[in-house]
């Protein structure tokens, strides 16, 4: 479990922006805590972090260059000679995982191997990144927040209804004042199938009609709308979730982590932020 919640987090946390110094490594330069060997012109703003070798160097270049022609000591220093040091940039992730509680998980045997998903991804994340925020949600006919004490000994809802608009819904919240880059983790094994209407009241109905669909996809849009990031562990995934997942997964440019209660160890990894790089999507396994 420790090394599927390691190469997912990987993958989870590829796509980070910048934001306060935390421990996440972003692939460039900025405020953090190891040395890079390059340089660069000290700017107004600048961590004063000086280069001292390439800072004189600059000093006896523009000296030696200069119209009097003098060089040698003694060296007199200019701004424009500072040279700054280039660290690796540091960032902070604020994540909340939404884990399936719905009676279908114990009925399909899935609930055991969505909460050992859960336990290892809030343990790594947790003991790696003790800078970031964790949130859990706990949802089935209705969403409700979980402590990170609690998750150990949470069970299943003895409720039918998979209500993701109510999860997606409060992860929003829980997220709202939180800082750096900002995702949900989904993990569940069926597409939709409750919502919250207009009038507070639950709907529930399997299959799942239209329009539970579009009111989640409706909350989907919000979320991406405040860039949080939505990825998706499914578990013993039908047509109707495949079809689901991919249309959130398109629309939120988040990942979809295809698994099974039997091959946890392995996961096929779908990846439509890959359309930048002019591909529909990319399908990856773990340490591709």
């Amino acid at each position: 479990m420790r090394h599927l919640g390691s190469q997912a987090l990987h993958e989870l946390f590829a796509r980070l922006r910048h934001d306060r110094v935390g421990n996440h490594p972003v692939p460039s330069s900025g405020t953090g805590h190891d040395v890079s060997t390059e340089t660069k012109p000290y700017e107004y703003g600048d961590p004063l972090r000086l280069d001292l070798q390439q800072t004189l160097r600059n000093a006896t270049l523009r000296q030696a260059q200069s119209e009097e022609g003098l060089g040698g000591l003694p060296l007199s220093l200019t701004l424009d000679d500072f040279e700054v040091e280039l660290t690796e940039h540091l960032t902070t992730s604020s994540t909340v995982l939404a884990i399936d509680l719905s009676l279908s998980m114990p009925m399909e045997d899935n609930f055991l191997s969505a909460k050992k998903v859960a336990i290892a991804l809030q343990s790594l994340i947790a003991s790696r990144y003790p800078r970031d925020y964790l949130g859990i949600v706990g949802f089935s006919a209705t969403a409700r927040e979980i402590t990170q004490m609690d998750l150990p000994s949470v069970s299943w809802d003895f409720a039918y209804g998979t209500n993701l608009q109510h999860a997606l819904e409060l992860s929003r919240t829980l997220l709202r004042n939180e800082s750096g880059t900002k995702q949900v983790i989904v993990i569940t094994d069926g597409e939709p199938t409750a919502h919250i209407e207009d009038s507070g009241e639950v709907y529930f109905n399997y299959p799942a009609v239209p329009e539970t669909i579009e009111r989640t996809m409706r909350e989907v849009l919000r979320c991406t709308n405040e860039h949080i990031v939505i990825n998706t562990f499914v578990l013993n995934s039908t047509g109707a979730l495949r079809s689901f997942v991919e249309r959130m997964t398109r629309m939120n440019r988040g990942r979809a982590f295809y698994t099974t209660p039997d091959s946890l160890g392995d996961y096929v990894l779908i990846d439509f932020v890959a359309n930048h790089s002019g591909q529909t999507n990319k399908r990856l396994r773990p340490g591709s």
